[in-house]
């Protein structure tokens, strides 16, 4: 797992108009997030938090526990994830896109599934409340309808009632 450090640090680049990690030891990580999407903060803050470092290390330890990404993988995740928790503008939910879960058992995990008309695909919950979830895409290509998509680490806030759980207990239970 690659450590945070206090060198670590965000750099808002007008080149590139996104957000960017600067790891130090001459690695960067360009995030998908738009300048305009940026909280003043960011811009203003750019020293990588004790706050950005815990959460970047619970979401990389967590999603360990699947053993379905590679370490970089792991980093690249965690690092978008951090930066959509705490460096991105608040949005609206966007629940249309998506079909209701009307299943018996709640997601318990973070790793969801969401169901476009078009497509199903792998969430990460990043932050959530009461009544609805932000979430960053994990497929790499995520179709919306016939018009929009997201890419790989997009966020989009959905109402809770579209949430289903990637694991069930029925798929985890063994017949004998």
């Amino acid at each position: 797992m690659l450590q945070a450090s206090k060198q670590w640090k965000w750099i808002a680049c007008p080149t590139q108009n996104r957000l960017l990690v600067d790891l130090d030891q001459d690695m960067q990580l360009c995030t998908p997030y738009k300048l305009r999407q940026l909280t003043d903060y960011v811009l203003a803050e750019p020293c990588f938090s004790l706050e950005d470092a815990a959460f970047y290390q619970q979401v990389y330890q967590y999603l360990d526990g699947f053993n379905l990404w590679q370490p970089a993988q792991l980093c690249q995740i965690a690092l978008n994830a951090t930066a959509a928790k705490f460096h991105l503008k608040p949005v609206l939910a966007k629940s249309w896109f998506f079909q209701p879960y009307t299943g018996v058992e709640p997601s318990v995990e973070a790793v969801i599934k969401l169901q476009s008309r078009i497509q199903c695909g792998e969430f990460l919950i990043i932050d959530h409340s009461e009544d609805a979830s932000l979430c960053i895409c994990l497929s790499e290509h995520y179709q919306l309808d016939e018009n929009l998509s997201l890419n790989q680490f997009e966020v989009i806030r959905v109402l809770n009632n579209r949430v289903h759980p990637i694991y069930t207990h029925a798929q985890n239970s063994k017949t004998a």
